[in-house]
């Protein structure tokens, strides 16, 4: 059984970069020499140029990062690393719980140092090169700390509370692990602004003046509670713009990059909080909610079957049946599957994205949406003609022109 197994975290691996590379490979079929027509009036002809190398350098580097960690994860499987990070954590630790943590500390920690010159170089070059790029080397630097500081004081509690759980009660531990992630998936809704983001970005109250009090009174005209609304320096890393929508009850803020105020009207700018302000409106966040609680309990579930069986630890060459091996030979299975459930998500994701902007072409002006989502494709450089497989598989967001008919 563990040689259809071993067999199998190698194909699978292969298949989806295989898959990845088809798909770009599509992508790039979709781009010409001169402006489409279907782009005329959107961005000119040297936009759409830009457009283009940016996208081709980052497919580049997508290229050779993904085979990078394609080559890392197949060495890791056939020359037993797997194995290896296994034995030197029972090494340090006769404790169960305490291996596991040991063993996805080497491996996470492994993984993110290997994988920091492929972002030094997205960062520092590729988004330097086209004028995104805002970040300092001692800010990509301690951003990465951070990360790192974080992952120890919450991701090797919960870890270690389910690997715990786990040890205790055996394949009924999934039960726990569930409540425990579901608890800690509302807690981090509720709270990811006012804990998280501080400690990477400062965040501060829009002033009062005629942006706040537009917000103000398109949020008291659609019935939408509104108090919290911030401003964040993400100038700080890049000039994109954004915004983004967090929490919900009494902990429900919108949040505007301040690069947004720089590239939008005060209208546009009421226009893309207006279509956040639907998605809460049609309870997208919530249902968003429950659908990860329900997939989540379904992957560990399937986990809790499986897990316990001697061929996934052997699959990796260790004779050693332990949770943390299984879990990483059931990581790899559960790809397929978790495609399926990704594909899902983001249909789901996109005919939310069309019914958000829906609220907007019902309670405000769809044409200054419509405006600010061209402002903001040609300024991102985003791929505003993608080839629809690409979309299918990847985009949880609809494409700018698609978003652009609805509007009409």
């Amino acid at each position: 059984m563990h040689n259809i197994i071993f067999y199998l975290i190698l194909i699978i691996p292969i298949s989806g970069f295989i898959t990845e590379r088809y798909l770009d490979y599509l992508n790039s079929l979709m781009w010409s020499d001169k402006l489409p027509s279907k782009l005329k009036g959107i961005c000119d002809e040297e936009e759409y140029r830009k457009t283009q190398r940016y996208q081709k350098d980052n497919n580049r580097l997508s290229f050779w990062s993904s085979s990078f960690n394609l080559g890392v994860i197949l060495i890791m499987i056939l020359a037993g690393g797997f194995a290896l990070a296994d034995n030197l954590a029972r090494i340090l630790s006769t404790n169960s719980v305490i291996i596991s943590l040991l063993f996805f500390g080497i491996i996470g920690f492994a993984s993110d140092i290997i994988n920091i010159p492929f972002g030094y170089y997205d960062t520092f070059i590729i988004e330097k090169k086209y004028g995104f790029n805002t970040m300092t080397i001692r800010t990509f630097i301690t951003d990465h700390i951070k990360s790192w500081a974080l992952a120890l004081l919450v991701g090797v509690p919960v870890l270690g509370l389910i690997t715990w759980f786990y040890y205790k009660t055996g394949k009924n531990f999934w039960w726990y692990a569930w409540g425990l992630i579901t608890l800690f998936s509302v807690f981090i809704n509720l709270f990811y602004s006012e804990l998280i983001v501080p400690l990477f970005n400062k965040q501060t109250p829009l002033p009062e003046g005629s942006l706040r009090t537009m917000i103000e009174a398109f949020s008291k005209k659609t019935g939408f509670r509104l108090k919290n609304i911030f401003i964040i320096d993400g100038s700080k890393r890049s000039t994109k713009a954004n915004a983004y929508f967090s929490g919900f009850g009494p902990k429900k803020r919108i949040v505007l990059y301040d690069t947004l105020q720089k590239e939008l009207s005060e209208e546009e700018i009421v226009a893309v909080l207006a279509h956040e302000i639907g998605h809460y409106k049609k309870k997208h966040v919530l249902l968003n909610l429950v659908l990860s609680v329900i997939t989540t309990g379904v992957m560990l579930f399937l986990l809790s079957v499986v897990v316990n069986s001697p061929s996934l630890s052997l699959a990796l060459g260790s004779k050693n049946a332990s949770f943390h091996l299984g879990l990483i030979v059931f990581g790899i299975l559960y790809s397929p599957l978790s495609l399926v459930i990704g594909l899902l998500t983001n249909y789901i994701s996109r005919r939310n994205e069309f019914a958000a902007d829906r609220f907007v072409r019902d309670n405000y002006l769809p044409e200054i949406l419509a405006t600010a989502l061209k402002k903001l494709s040609v300024k991102n450089l985003s791929n505003m003609m993608p080839h629809p497989a690409y979309v299918f598989f990847h985009y949880s967001h609809p494409p700018l022109l698609r978003r652009l008919e609805k509007l009409e």
